[in-house]
């Protein structure tokens, strides 16, 4: 790498995504002047914890609480006008400034409230018909992601052209009527609040959404930019770049547990077609994961736990963990360390190093089991296999280690932390194969212990 130019490390969850990125993005920030969100939509959300004052972020990157680095919204991204203005609204009542700072992708395709309607029309008659539910957020993002693969999505440059927007969005609308009244029997659904002021006897209404979206634009195309160019060009001037990932590795509409998974690609190499860049620019690829596993919504999940019931290893997980979807609010599956699954997420991301989060969750457990590896129709597998029905037919085979008493909370030096915890760690770098670089002790900035920097690392 040339001396001149910058560095650029991409952070990418490696299990079913709520593995704690957003306070990694925000830590690693301090060492770079970009942050780049490169797929996904607001589906996705990240918690940062900052003088023990929380803030949640769902499109805007991570990065934004750090005064003078700049943010950028990739062309991966498909981009909610409403809720971008709506999150930029509540960093501003919180002090922070987010205009001069954010850079939108012209390329973007745009989130309607035409998306939110038939994504919560087919969660509700795939749960008529008796099908389980994928686990969609009802948020819009599949459709317009179908919208971007089938060329007939409004795009964030669309704004720009109120004729042309208005073309477009008439065309799409008589689509999705056709759907909604026609397929799905959208008279008889209740679509709730949000979306009442878009929809009259189960059809959308042009009106409502194209005047909604003129006013929104006056606020977003003074945001639109060229990311491409804008990010080649900053690498140029030597400066660091931080590509940020919605989600998990497991989740990804390619390599994911499909067709339990979500629209776009949560892996790293989509960090250079999401923002436009080339792959070679991408320089350390960090994977996030829990000390444990968690899941959201429907799916196979090897390791799970009973995390109801209150005693257990999974209930323990479950409350001491907090663990409840940002974006949602439902509470995730718990389940032990699935190795096997973070070997299947170090090759298709190629991890350069791992920051194990939320070890401080399993403090007073008494021992924990290691999934190393499955059994499945007699034979033993070391790697997670491909689609949901092997998965679901999965047995793990698990490992005995021993827990620990002492409290890991806040610690900031690896040698502090309890024999055993150390141990646990070692065997979790020898059975995926990645070493790790970073442990997360808390929810806070300082919470962290630094093995080794990404933005230094070789």
């Amino acid at each position: 790498m040339n001396a001149s130019t910058g560095r650029n490390v991409v952070v990418v969850g490696s299990q079913w995504g709520d593995e704690g990125k957003g306070k990694l993005v925000d830590w690693l920030t301090e060492s770079a002047r970009g942050v780049v969100r490169f797929q996904g939509g607001h589906n996705a959300g990240h918690t940062i914890v900052v003088g023990g004052e929380k803030t949640a972020l769902h499109i805007i990157p991570s990065g934004i609480l750090r005064a003078g680095v700049r943010c950028y919204v990739g062309n991966g991204v498909v981009l909610s006008p409403a809720k971008l203005l709506e999150e930029m609204a509540g960093l501003e009542a919180a002090g922070v400034q987010s205009r001069g700072r954010l850079f939108i992708s012209e390329a973007c395709p745009l989130i309607l409230p035409a998306h939110a309607a038939l994504d919560m029309a087919r969660e509700a008659a795939r749960e008529q018909g008796g099908a389980e539910k994928i686990g969609t957020t009802g948020r819009g993002i599949g459709p317009a992601y179908e919208d971007k693969v089938a060329r007939r999505a409004l795009r964030a440059q669309d704004m720009k052209q109120p004729e042309r927007f208005a073309a477009k969005l008439r065309e799409l609308l008589q689509l999705y009527n056709f759907l909604l009244t026609g397929l799905y029997g959208s008279r008889t659904l209740d679509f709730g609040v949000a979306l009442a002021p878009y929809i009259k006897d189960g059809e959308l209404q042009f009106e409502p959404i194209y005047e909604e979206a003129m006013q929104q634009a006056k606020d977003i195309v003074p945001m639109l930019a060229d990311v491409s160019r804008e990010l080649n060009e900053a690498h140029a001037r030597g400066e660091n770049l931080l590509f940020e990932g919605a989600q998990g590795a497991l989740l990804d509409i390619d390599h994911g547990t499909y067709p339990f998974v979500t629209s776009s690609n949560c892996v790293a190499g989509n960090a250079a077609a999401g923002s436009g860049i080339g792959p070679g620019l991408l320089h350390y690829v960090l994977g996030i994961a829990k000390a444990y596993c968690t899941r959201v919504g429907g799916g196979p999940f090897p390791t799970e736990l009973d995390w109801e019931t209150e005693g257990t290893p999974g209930w323990h997980m479950s409350n001491v963990g907090a663990e409840k979807g940002v974006t949602t609010g439902r509470a995730r599956r718990c389940g032990w360390f699935d190795a096997a699954l973070m070997r299947r997420s170090a090759q298709i991301n190629g991890l350069s190093g791992l920051c194990i989060t939320k070890l401080d969750v399993l403090d007073g457990l008494p021992e924990l089991q290691l999934c190393t590896g499955y059994e499945l129709d007699g034979k033993q597998l070391d790697v997670l296999p491909l689609g949901a029905d092997d998965i679901a037919r999965c047995r793990p085979i698990y490992e005995t280690v021993p827990g620990w008493s002492e409290s890991t909370a806040g610690l900031t030096s690896y040698e502090a932390l309890p024999v055993n915890a150390r141990l646990y760690l070692q065997r979790i770098e020898q059975s995926c194969g990645v070493p790790i670089h970073l442990i997360s002790t808390g929810p806070d900035r300082e919470h962290t212990i630094v093995l080794r920097h990404p933005f230094l690392a070789s």
